[in-house]
């Protein structure tokens, strides 16, 4: 009698490989997703408990429950007291915008020149490598400071020549743009230099065979190549920028700052003011706008992280 053996198919087999190593990569995972949940995701549900309360930083045991009213309430009287009827909140969420969308394109403008001559052979490459992560490597407490200083149109080396720049409206952000330029282009530089490096170089060599200029090998192999790393560079920075607040607030003042940053309106708010509801309130504002701009940003541009 002829014994006929059944093999499993190849697809099969691929997909129960899969399924072993995600059981694997969960376990492993698993110590760390713990430790997220506990340090992050209960004060994430704390805030939202929170900002559905009165609650004041004093006392956090005595709040009361009201609803919506951090986020839309008007009294007796017609006086619009919610979060989101504030100009001055709308003001803020429109500056830290202004501030993320021209910081960050100008670093990356800066820290592709930057990065594409670094990833060139020269003497003295390693040297500038080194020297490029100073400004990265200093607290930005420290160099914010430092920067209010030059910025003095007392004794400041840029404020003698361009007057009080933090003291005038109109020139304020620029002021603080400029100091966020000079700190994280260097980062942007790094990300974009790791993606350089991986390029092949026999790509370059074909195209110069063929005739291709520099101009056009950009354009048509070096941008292409480095799409992935230039979005993961520009989300990190994006989301860092969202979140502004110490150079903010070290050169400007907690009055001041919360003028033109979401995350010190809401320090103002719940330590200056004591009102631990309404400032977490605030705190889910931000939480849900940087979610919904990190979201649209990977969806639309197909960002992938591995």
């Amino acid at each position: 009698m002829k014994t006929q053996t059944v093999s499993t198919p190849p697809k099969t087999r691929s997909r129960g490989v899969h399924a072993a190593r995600a059981r694997v990569a969960f376990f492993f995972l698993l110590p760390a997703l713990l430790a997220i949940a506990l340090t992050a995701g209960y004060p994430l549900f704390k805030t939202f408990q929170y900002s559905f309360t009165d609650a004041l930083i004093t006392d956090p045991s005595s709040a009361k429950p009201i609803g919506l009213g951090n986020f839309w309430y008007t009294n007796e009287k017609g006086v619009e007291l919610g979060l989101l009827q504030d100009p001055k909140w709308w003001g803020a969420v429109r500056s830290t915008f202004t501030f993320t969308f021209l910081s960050v394109g100008l670093e990356f403008v800066l820290g592709m020149v930057i990065a594409l001559v670094l990833n060139s052979e020269f003497k003295g490459r390693s040297f500038l490598r080194t020297a490029l992560l100073v400004p990265w490597a200093i607290p930005t407490v420290v160099s914010a400071q430092m920067w209010s200083f030059m910025y003095n149109d007392s004794f400041g080396l840029l404020g003698t020549h361009l007057g009080a720049v933090l003291a005038d409206a109109d020139k304020t952000l620029w002021a603080i743009i400029a100091v966020d330029v000079w700190k994280t282009t260097p980062f942007m530089a790094l990300m974009l230099i790791a993606g350089l490096s991986i390029i092949p170089a026999d790509l370059y060599e074909a195209a110069d065979v063929d005739g291709a200029s520099k101009w056009t090998q950009f354009w048509r192999i070096t941008l292409p190549l480095l799409r992935p790393a230039i979005l993961v560079a520009v989300v990190f920075r994006a989301l860092d920028a969202l979140r502004v607040f110490d150079v903010m607030n070290v050169m400007l003042g907690p009055n001041r700052a919360s003028e033109l940053s979401m995350t010190a309106y809401a320090r103002l708010h719940m330590i200056d003011n004591q009102l631990l509801g309404y400032g977490s309130a605030v705190a889910v504002m931000i939480f849900l706008i940087i979610l919904a701009f990190t979201v649209l940003y990977v969806a639309s541009l197909r960002v992938r992280f591995d």
